[in-house]
């Protein structure tokens, strides 16, 4: 598997992520998850401290245990748990982010993280004291570098400008193509993007008009207009799957392709439909079926 370099960091990522937001409460399944990943070659996988109620981080960290050394571990901070695991609050204070990393790495039994992502942003935030907080975790060795996981142009911008973050994860795929406006911005910066909902929650894949067919739309498109483009994005490659991937990857600006998987088989679909590829001529065909829409909020 081809690898890509993380913003200018020197850390380089597998084109393929594994996002382990789903995964299943199970270490036996776990392992076999993640087993499977770093045989294909995926080096880069991403947590955060908030999923399954903090049990996500525990689960990835004893599967990774054995590979550590080998891999790209990124997590996230910034959400906190309400006491009654009901829900959660923003805090993107120093003091947060400092005893929260504590957690994290203790949780995924590791003495560093190698991507620490601030897990969204508003304007009202205190970005300098958020910063201040990254750029000592850097200097105290707990991270090696840090990002942010956002879609809101201002927060993004602000964050950059402010900061040496090296990566932007963003929800990007054939069917959301608002980030693409950005990218300029973005790799001007020296960071790239991660793509989250890749598959934009299974439409691009082979079940994806049977999911269409009954959605009440996704990102803008509206119910029918989804219907139509998935359905003609269908009919115009013979594996949307690898189609979509290959799309997400198209960019120099995108480090990595972010998948989810449940299962094992989940994972083996995506690392398969990664390896088939798509011509570019394809690819160019599927981009003028879909449209470019753009942020109504949070703009520049």
């Amino acid at each position: 598997m081809k690898k890509r370099e993380l913003g200018k960091s020197g850390l380089y990522v597998s084109e393929l992520a594994l996002g382990t937001m789903s995964f299943p409460n199970n270490e036996v399944e776990v392992k076999e998850i993640v087993d499977t990943a770093i045989h294909a070659g995926i080096n880069f996988f991403d947590t955060a401290n908030i999923y399954d109620g903090r049990k996500n981080e525990k689960l990835v960290g004893k599967a990774l245990k054995e590979h550590r050394e080998k891999v790209i571990l990124a997590t996230k901070v910034g959400n906190k748990l309400n006491p009654d695991g009901k829900g959660w609050t923003w805090d993107p204070t120093k003091n947060h982010i400092m005893e929260e990393v504590k957690h994290s790495l203790h949780r995924l039994g590791t003495d560093y993280i190698d991507l620490y992502q601030l897990h969204g942003g508003t304007m009202e935030d205190n970005i300098d004291e958020t910063i201040d907080a990254f750029e000592s975790l850097k200097k105290e060795g707990l991270i090696r570098q840090y990002g942010i996981s956002s879609i809101r142009p201002t927060v993004i911008n602000r964050f950059l400008e402010k900061s040496t973050a090296i990566s932007v994860m963003m929800q990007y795929s054939l069917l959301d193509r608002r980030p693409e406006e950005w990218f300029p911005l973005i790799s001007g910066s020296g960071a790239s993007i991660i793509t989250r909902g890749t598959l934009a929650k299974g439409y691009l894949t082979m079940e994806g008009q049977e999911k269409a067919n009954v959605s009440n739309g996704f990102a803008l498109y509206k119910a029918s207009e989804l219907q139509h483009t998935v359905n003609s994005l269908n009919d115009e490659v013979d594996d949307l799957h690898a189609a979509s991937i290959a799309f997400a990857l198209l960019n120099d600006t995108i480090s990595s392709a972010l998948v989810g998987a449940r299962t094992t088989k989940q994972l083996l679909d995506s690392i398969v439909a990664y390896e088939k590829g798509c011509p570019a001529e394809q690819l160019e065909k599927l981009k003028n079926l879909t449209e470019m829409h753009q942020y109504n909020e949070h703009r520049i």
